[in-house]
């Protein structure tokens, strides 16, 4: 791993190709402003300071378009790098003039669809918060916060007229209902994988969507679980950014994070019940099957025993002279392995 701190070259580590374009809202309590474009000198007309602006960065594929945003908004070079880092730990950190947060987001199929639609897609986003600006940075293509933007356009809730931190805990209450959609979602598929080993039913690929889920469960669990300890800088009554009308929003996001965190902990139980649970059922049917092949090998055994009587070379053997013999002999042996069934039927062992 290279030294990032002996390099100003900056790299984009993920596997995104969407194009790098931009996306500006400008907005007071009367009026709003919309500007999208592929650099920054496209939409620098429509920024205003004594107004809120929220600027969407789709792609990071163009490093030196986000180097010029990070610099218009006077952003460090060491954000700037975490940023282009698409497989950065989940954080919350204070600077001087602004927070910096960076999350995850989850869809299941891939960035363009061409995954199966079974496989979880994770994708970074960065929320930076200043004064007067929101800055978002997503690695795709995504419509995830076009909720956002049409509450803007039709001031929901008087939205346009309230700071910057609420638009904040906008976004974050659509990233946790995010998280919520998804824990709910593998804790629904857990309790079915549950009441399916619960019949000891002979699916083989039970096994498979237990990892399945585990890998989802593990992957969801990365993103979520940092934000138990790094949520609570936002709440500090010291924080010049967040401001005391607003922290009933921050409060509110706060309690969905701890519903998405008590599910966590649900679905760890769950799967590590389920994992025995799989080895449990996997060893009872491994034991049906050797008690099934028990018993054939018993009922053969009386035969087997007649067989070896005449198969003697001994002279003297008069059931060898007699004219059914042959017949008698089959007579006999079907008859005492339909005894020796039927007993084990009525003592259940088969």
């Amino acid at each position: 791993m290279r030294n990032n701190l002996l390099s100003e070259k900056l790299v984009y580590t993920g596997v995104s190709q969407t194009p790098t374009h931009l996306h500006l809202c400008t907005y007071n309590a009367t009026e709003m402003q919309e500007a999208s474009g592929s650099s920054l000198q496209e939409i620098s007309g429509t920024l205003n300071n004594e107004q809120v602006n929220w600027l969407q960065i789709h792609g990071l594929k163009d490093t030196e378009t986000v180097r010029e945003v990070c610099s218009q908004f006077e952003i460090d070079f060491l954000v700037l790098q975490d940023i282009l880092n698409a497989n950065h730990l989940t954080k919350i950190e204070e600077h001087d003039k602004y927070i910096v947060l960076i999350l995850k987001i989850f869809r299941y199929g891939g960035p363009e669809d061409e995954d199966e639609a079974n496989d979880l897609n994770r994708q970074q986003v960065c929320i930076i918060l200043g004064s007067n600006y929101v800055l978002t940075f997503l690695e795709h293509e995504s419509d995830f916060f076009d909720e956002v933007t049409v509450a803007l356009r039709n001031n929901v809730l008087k939205i346009r007229g309230r700071q910057t931190d609420y638009l904040l805990s906008v976004l974050l209450n659509s990233i946790i209902g995010n998280y919520i959609s998804l824990i709910s979602s593998i804790d629904d598929e857990l309790e079915d994988l549950e009441e399916k080993l619960l019949t000891i039913s002979d699916g083989n690929d039970i096994g498979v969507e237990i990892q399945s889920l585990r890998r989802q469960y593990m992957s969801m669990k990365k993103a979520v679980l940092p934000l138990k300890e790094q949520y609570v800088k936002l709440l500090r009554a010291e924080n010049l950014l967040m401001h005391k009308v607003n922290r009933a929003f921050f409060n509110d996001v706060n309690d969905h994070l701890q519903f998405v965190l008590q599910t966590i902990e649900i679905c760890r139980e769950t799967l590590s019940s389920l994992v025995d649970l799989y080895i449990s059922n996997n060893d009872l049917r491994m034991n049906d099957i050797m008690k099934r092949l028990t018993v054939v090998s018993t009922i053969f055994i009386p035969l087997t025993f007649l067989v070896g009587v005449w198969g003697m070379n001994f002279q003297n053997m008069p059931e060898l002279d007699w004219r059914y013999g042959y017949l008698f002999a089959w007579l006999l042996m079907t008859i005492i392995g339909i005894i020796v069934y039927l007993y084990f039927r009525k003592k259940k062992w088969y």
